[in-house]
């Protein structure tokens, strides 16, 4: 074994020598000995880290998300994201947009058209939809409540056809009764009160599980608590919720869409068919997680 002397351990570890000294007296250089005077050290010794060096934090998928938001990164989990969450949430509700040209309003703020007629709205709430999802990335760790789901609902339907409505509240509860599938939901002047319930059972749990968000979910749609966009923006929260308890988000695609009603519709008897749905869904986005070699 070569030993070098303090001088050599500085110049090599770029350091000072006091510094050497202090680490060699801390016994943090292994095999390290004091002969009077001078410390000899082991050539290959490895230089300690400082003990208050902040450990590094696990990058978490959310992380990703807002870091490839910032730098406008091309290409990755966020692009792909952006369009699938998008083109699939709106795909449900109706919109006739293809996913190409949901991936070109995004990646180029155009759209090309030959020989069809597009509606006008899927259009802006294709744009407006890429917004939300902005929305609940930027601030997935906040607490859901009342003022943020309608935010979301502000956004989505912002500058429709809807919000030209004189009964159309965009950003605000419903003013006249609807219903989904078939099934009376919530009344107008119910919907306040049962938000807030909803909201404040919910948050009462520190910590959410799968289940918890998609309890939350049936009960959201089942008041209905907007005239129209109740669906996306009910997906949206799930999203932002998975990504704030570190569970894998998810995506309803067209092919789960029947089985995802389904579960909604028969959750109070049957809680298995949304839930495998929903992992079935979360099982592909764990497939993109993977190609981008994103740990979850």
């Amino acid at each position: 074994m070569r030993y070098l002397s303090v001088a050599e351990i500085a110049k090599k570890w770029n350091v000072s020598e006091r510094s050497v000294r202090n680490y060699c007296a801390q016994g943090r250089v292994s095999d390290a000995f004091l002969a009077g005077k001078t410390w000899n050290i082991p050539e290959n010794a490895e230089k300690p880290e400082r003990s208050n060096k902040k450990k590094e934090q696990p990058v978490t998928l959310l992380d990703i998300l807002q870091e490839q938001k910032a730098s406008k990164c091309s290409g990755g989990i966020y692009h792909k994201t952006q369009i699938d969450l998008t083109y699939n949430s709106n795909h449900i509700e109706g919109s006739r947009l293809t996913h190409d040209q949901t991936r070109s309003i995004f990646e180029t703020n155009t759209i090309g058209v030959e020989n069809e007629v597009l509606n006008v709205d899927d259009v802006i709430e294709t744009a407006n939809h890429f917004r939300c999802i902005d929305l609940i990335i930027d601030n997935a760790k906040a607490a859901l409540t009342e003022k943020s789901i309608k935010e979301l609902h502000l956004i989505l339907k912002n500058g429709t056809s809807d919000s030209r409505k004189e009964w159309f509240t965009v950003g605000d509860y419903k003013k006249m009764p609807n219903e989904v599938g078939g099934m009376d939901t919530a009344l107008p002047e119910e919907v306040a009160n049962e938000m807030k319930v909803l909201l404040f059972e919910y948050n009462a749990k520190k910590e959410k599980t799968f289940e918890d968000i998609l309890d939350f979910h049936v009960k959201f749609e089942r008041i209905h608590p907007f005239q129209d966009g109740n669906g996306r923006v009910g997906r949206l929260i799930m999203f932002k919720e998975c990504l704030k308890y570190h569970i894998v988000p998810f995506i309803i695609e067209d092919d789960l869409k029947m089985f995802y009603y389904r579960g909604l519709k028969e959750w109070d008897n049957e809680k298995g068919c949304l839930t495998d749905t929903c992992l079935t869904a979360q099982d592909q986005y764990k497939t993109y997680l993977d190609y981008f070699r994103i740990h979850y």
